[in-house]
């Protein structure tokens, strides 16, 4: 496992007069569990789509896995992104097989185990899913694949609460034991910041603070003190 997970340079990204990536530089260590944390539009998913190599920076210099963003290095990426297509007409256990067919890494024995303890009915149709449900099965996809570098994008979006607590408890259990770069970026921070042991904070798509967790709530208070006073524009890097 290389050094750092991912390290960008003066990375550009600009979506016509809105640059969505200004300049970012950001170093993020290998096998933390990393929060991304900042206000809507401000970057976090433009930036985890150059990791993973689904958009072309248009300036700058960035490193993931030790390597520049390419198909190979996206196989080595479990990436949960805000929105799936699935075959409507498959079962949550026809489409975790499919997951064992088609993804690296996926392991289909800890894909049931995390159906389970999510409260998954395997024998569900993928079209009769409720949006809790959908969010279950696809955060299931990423965590149940043993790659060196996983990412999170708003895994509680339009979530209700009963199964925002089921996807938090997964990822808890889950990850606990794991050797991975774990990439999640979230406005509920309140109920998983104890997670995160590194923090990356963006605005205006630039990283104005990246370190350690601890010094950062030294420092500032909590993660979601910090966030919510970034949110009003109080908080300065």
């Amino acid at each position: 496992m290389t050094e750092s997970v991912v390290t960008a340079k003066q990375l550009m990204k600009q979506y016509g007069n809105k640059k969505a990536l200004d300049q970012l530089d950001v170093v993020i260590p290998a096998g933390r569990i990393v929060g991304v944390l900042g206000p809507n539009g401000c970057g976090k998913s433009s930036f985890f789509r150059a990791v993973t190599g689904l958009i072309q920076p248009d300036g700058g210099e960035l490193q993931v896995l030790g390597q520049q963003p390419s198909w190979e290095t996206n196989r080595n990426i479990s990436y949960l992104p805000d929105r799936a297509r699935w075959y409507p007409n498959h079962t949550v256990q026809q489409t975790l097989e499919w997951g064992k067919s088609f993804l690296p890494g996926f392991n289909l024995k800890d894909a049931y185990k995390l159906a389970d303890h999510m409260d998954v009915e395997l024998e569900l149709k993928m079209a009769g899913l409720s949006r809790g449900q959908e969010a279950r099965v696809l955060l299931i996809l990423c965590l149940a694949r043993e790659v060196p570098l996983m990412i999170l994008d708003e895994p509680f979006v339009g979530i209700d609460v009963l199964s925002r607590e089921a996807i938090v408890a997964g990822i808890i259990d889950y990850l606990e034991d794991r050797q991975q770069s774990i990439l999640i970026s979230t406005h509920d921070i309140q109920e998983v910041e104890g997670l995160f042991d590194y923090t990356v904070m963006m605005d205006r798509g630039r990283v104005i603070w990246s370190g350690e967790s601890d010094d950062l709530r030294a420092e500032h208070g909590s993660l979601n003190q910090v966030f919510r006073n970034l949110y009003k524009r109080e908080w300065k890097a």
